[in-house]
């Protein structure tokens, strides 16, 4: 007996669910597919990629300018050049030649004479007479000298009775009875926080040249000293945090020997500056990277001041508590979209695709910025609303335009979601020409902790930890002062002895301590 035609439908209709099903299964699995492609290149990226987002044309060409001088037969030194103007007529021409050496070192004249025999005129055999010299200048270097300090204290007597003896106090230190001298302390602590080398390498290199120090005596060294700088470290917190602009960022830090905590736990190294009144670089140690933390930092900020950061939550709170404007970081939505594009196929890579266009935005509000880098803040503000505030709306649009049609849990989805989230913070820097469009200043100057962290890896102890934290402030706020840090701390060192009232430790700051005076 053949089919009914109803049940023939019934059929086919139930083939077609499932057929509907199994594509839409087969579409689960090719999402969970791509997302987990999408991970695996993010984790090779992470691991054999560069690190940088670009590669600046000076680390490009680091090798290949040394390769061509050496393909060339060109000398070293001639890299060195630089360009003077010269007036020619009615326009300017540039003159190439070596730059000169500083005028400011020592120098040491070496006279090459020409022999009593060859001092004779070729022509009419008269004597030659001196009427000159061609002076030419090389750059000499002399190594390391280690040497041994000895103080000799008096001792007086009286010539008729065994009461009558005296000695010569001992000079004030920084480190009582320390066996190394303020330019060897200032030494080690600008070779490990500034030139990023661990104590073990300064060890052997004193070694080399005849100091035989361990390597535990210079980290105790270091720890003390860098406690001895506390005063000091709670004067530049306060010039900080009375800045009408506070940067604010946080990187990890390891710490071995911290009571009730594992040594594979990571810890945090928080950073801060000011972008107003003399230049301040804070580090902070802490083993958490709580809002409760961030809040011991903040404590005291000027109300109504300017934070940049990036998008963690415990500045958000900061800023509401604190009732201060907070601004977004662009470089950070640059990076998550940056990285969103690197997933991508080659042939994707740069074209129209959606995450090449945010990008490519957000590079012309850079180049806004690059352009007012001269100007008054006032000036810069009308540039931004006449340049950057358009590009703002596109960058709007566009993000209206893809947010929900692109899976949140890709690179791209994520990037799109934080792009959402800071969007009000990100856009608040066109309001205000002082205001900053990202926080890469905070993460420049956070960058010489982490080439440093590279190569010494971890803390030993919560105390060292918080030392190196004090001395990496100083270091810094000596660059960003432009003050020489090791003349700098000779001269602190010899002064912070004494050092007993809020003035005298005021005198010691980077930007108001001479140290030629010192």
């Amino acid at each position: 007996m053949p089919p009914s035609s109803s049940s023939s439908t019934d059929e086919l209709q139930a083939l077609r669910a499932e057929l509907a099903a199994m594509k839409g299964e087969l579409r689960v699995v090719t999402v969970e597919r791509d997302l987990l492609r999408e991970r695996l290149k993010a984790y090779q990226r992470q691991l054999f990629a560069s690190r940088s987002e670009v590669r600046g044309a000076e680390q490009r060409d680091l090798f290949l300018n040394e390769a061509e001088a050496l393909a060339t037969g060109c000398e070293p030194a001639q890299e060195t050049e630089t360009e003077q103007s010269v007036e020619v007529g009615a326009h300017e021409r540039k003159k190439r030649g070596r730059k000169p050496l500083n005028p400011m070192l020592p120098r040491e004249v070496v006279r090459h004479e020409l022999p009593e025999s060859e001092r004779v005129c070729a022509h009419d055999g008269h004597a030659l007479v001196e009427i000159g010299a061609e002076i030419s200048e090389q750059l000499d270097i002399v190594p390391q000298q280690v040497r041994v300090i000895q103080h000799q204290r008096i001792k007086y007597a009286c010539p008729c009775c065994d009461l009558g003896i005296k000695v010569t106090p001992a000079p004030s230190r920084i480190i009582p009875k320390g066996l190394l001298t303020e330019s060897a302390l200032a030494w080690v602590i600008v070779s490990k926080f500034a030139d990023a080398l661990p104590l073990y390498r300064i060890a052997a290199l004193l070694h080399r040249f005849g100091g035989d120090l361990s390597r535990g005596t210079l980290a105790a060294s270091v720890v003390r000293v860098g406690m001895a700088v506390q005063p000091l470290i709670n004067l530049m917190r306060d010039h900080l945090l009375e800045a009408d602009i506070v940067y604010g960022d946080e990187t990890t830090v390891q710490v071995l020997k911290e009571p009730g905590r594992a040594a594979q736990r990571k810890s945090y190294m928080w950073a801060q500056m000011n972008g107003t009144g003399p230049p301040v670089r804070m580090f902070s140690y802490s083993p958490t990277r709580s809002a409760a933390q961030a809040a011991v930092l903040y404590a005291g900020i000027k109300p109504g001041a300017v934070l940049m950061s990036d998008g963690y939550e415990p500045y958000n709170e900061i800023a509401r508590t604190n009732q201060l404007v907070h601004l977004g970081c662009w470089a950070h939505a640059r990076r998550y979209l940056i990285e969103a594009e690197e997933d991508l196929p080659k042939e994707q890579r740069g074209g129209n695709h959606p995450v090449s266009e945010f990008i490519r935005l957000i590079g012309q509000l850079f180049a806004v910025e690059a352009r007012s880098q001269d100007m008054t803040p006032e000036q810069r503000q009308q540039l931004r609303q006449a340049r950057s505030q358009p590009v703002l709306d596109q960058i709007e649009a566009l993000l209206s335009r893809h947010l929900n049609t692109v899976l949140p849990q890709s690179g791209f989805g994520k990037a799109l979601q934080y792009l959402r989230g800071q969007w009000p913070k990100l856009i608040r820097y066109v309001g205000n020409g002082a205001w900053p469009i990202s926080n890469n200043p905070c993460e420049n100057a956070i960058r010489p902790f982490t080439v440093g962290r590279r190569n010494w890896l971890f803390s030993d102890t919560v105390a060292g930890a918080n030392a190196a934290a004090n001395l990496y402030s100083l270091v810094q706020t000596c660059k960003a002062n432009s003050i020489e840090p090791y003349q700098y701390l000779i001269a602190l060192f010899k002064g912070l002895p004494h050092a007993h009232t809020a003035d005298d430790y005021e005198a010691l700051l980077p930007w108001r301590l001479n140290p030629n005076v010192a």
